[in-house]
């Protein structure tokens, strides 16, 4: 153990004295570029930072953390990205970015936080994406590894950045959330157990095509470890089928296992979570609901699994998890109606599981927000058969209503508030309001997280 402990060392010196012979620029001073700067810095590489907004969010705390450093903002600094050997972008900078684009064809190396966590992460690592499901399998995932006893450190795309992750003493395990940006700058990550939880339409504003955003999440299956694949995703299985190379594969699905695979079985009219034809827990002991719920809890112990976290632990786990805020959410039940905060609901895909996992088929949906360039045409059998009424709002509800108006009955909301009260009155007892927005919330609030507050603040006033 002092030996490998030496060598692992020895590994993470030689990485950062590669850097420290390297002019560091950090592209993005959000939550994630404020990380790099202080874990670069704990280990003496001397960095500079720029940012294309005149007073980034973590400026302040930079500055009073790190007042040596060069921050150049209000536009991207030309003269900086000249001078830089090495770029560590932020996850919401695009690669196409202009300097960052002629940086790569002049040699500059261009990583980002997880390519940095990988070179020097000294534990086994799980690493989870998908277009939906993947904060609640992260958050799951650790959930159960902590039921174990396990010293388990969970972040990422949720949480507390990666490169925060990494001291003193090691853990047990890492688990954790990747978004498609943050792995289109990794290539050295090596989990062992990745997965891909599904594949839909999302952020096409960054993206040439669906493929081009799959080949994005393919990164997570790089390296020698088990690829986990929802069986019931073609397009996750292409993914894996052209990253296996031989490896080790283990799958989960919604319909009845196979043997060696996660999934339901029926016994007695009662559905299960089974391991092939072993009845594991009974879908009615889980506190989390709906159809994509129960592919999240199969997802969790398939990872769970290859993590060799124990049986009995992970189901002692998944009893108690509740889920987390704005994803399905159970706000209020009055006059019959129940009300349902599902504001993490930000492309297509999520809205539709979010739809399919009420059993209700009428249902009252407020949705719309900014498309990211998405097609909403996979929302029409849905709505024509499950949504009573369209509640539309923000700045491409037109672009919903254009592709949804001929299957139920349409109204548009100035903002929430309005959205809610006219839910309110079409309402009946039986119905459910559902606010699943399939898209972005930035054109009206700072992120999903203030959208769906205040869609809880709307409903209990309403309701009052």
């Amino acid at each position: 153990m002092l030996a490998e402990k030496l060598q692992i060392e020895s590994n993470e010196l030689d990485i950062m004295d590669s850097l420290s012979h390297k002019r560091v620029l950090i592209v993005g001073l959000g939550k994630t570029g404020l990380s790099c700067a202080r874990y670069l810095s704990a280990h003496g590489v001397e960095v500079a930072i720029t940012d294309s907004r005149d007073h980034p969010p973590a400026l302040n705390e930079l500055q009073e953390a790190y007042p040596d450093i060069a921050v150049f903002t209000g536009g991207f600094n030309t003269a900086a990205f000249n001078r830089a050997t090495c770029l560590i972008v932020s996850p919401g900078i695009s690669l196409r970015e202009p300097l960052i684009a002629e940086a790569r064809l002049r040699g500059t190396e261009v990583v980002g936080d997880i390519e940095l966590f990988a070179r020097n992460v000294d534990a086994p690592v799980v690493a989870i994406t998908g277009s939906n499901g993947k904060s609640t399998v992260t958050s799951l995932l650790g959930e159960m590894a902590k039921a174990a006893g396990l010293d388990v450190r969970v972040g990422g795309n949720i949480g507390v950045p990666a490169l925060d992750l990494l001291h003193e003493p090691r853990p047990d395990l890492y688990v954790l959330e990747l978004s498609s940006f943050q792995l289109e700058t990794t290539e050295s990550l090596n989990a062992c157990a990745a997965a891909i939880l599904n594949i839909s339409e999302d952020h096409m504003d960054r993206y040439a095509d669906l493929n081009d955003y799959a080949a994005a999440k393919a990164k997570v299956y790089y390296g020698t470890g088990t690829l986990v694949v929802n069986l019931d995703d073609k397009r996750v299985m292409a993914t894996a089928n052209l990253t296996r190379q031989g490896r080790n594969l283990s799958g989960f699905t919604t319909s009845t296992p196979k043997e060696k695979q996660f999934g339901i079985c029926n016994k007695d009219n009662e559905d299960y979570l089974c391991f092939g034809a072993e009845r594991l827990i009974a879908v009615s002991e889980l506190k989390i609901k709906g159809q994509h719920n129960i592919a999240n809890a199969l997802a969790a112990l398939a990872l769970g699994q290859e993590a060799n976290i124990p049986l009995a632990a992970m189901l002692v786990a998944l009893k108690e998890f509740s889920g987390l805020p704005h994803r399905s959410q159970w706000i209020a039940e009055k006059n019959g109606v129940s009300w349902y905060n599902d504001s993490k609901a930000t492309n297509v895909g999520a809205a539709i599981a979010a739809i399919n996992g009420i059993k209700a088929n009428r249902i009252i949906l407020i949705a719309g927000g900014q498309a990211k360039g998405q097609d909403f045409s996979p929302l029409k059998e849905v709505v024509k058969n499950k949504v009573k009424h369209l509640v539309l709002l923000g700045e491409d509800a037109e672009l919903l209503n254009n592709k949804l108006s001929d299957y139920t009955e349409v109204s548009f909301a100035n903002d929430l508030s309005e959205a809610v009260k006219k839910a309110n009155k079409i309402a009946t007892a039986g119905d459910v309001v559902l606010l699943s927005p399939a898209c972005a919330s930035f054109d009206m609030y700072s992120g999903y997280e203030q959208r769906g507050d205040l869609f809880i603040v709307a409903v209990k006033e309403v309701l009052s």
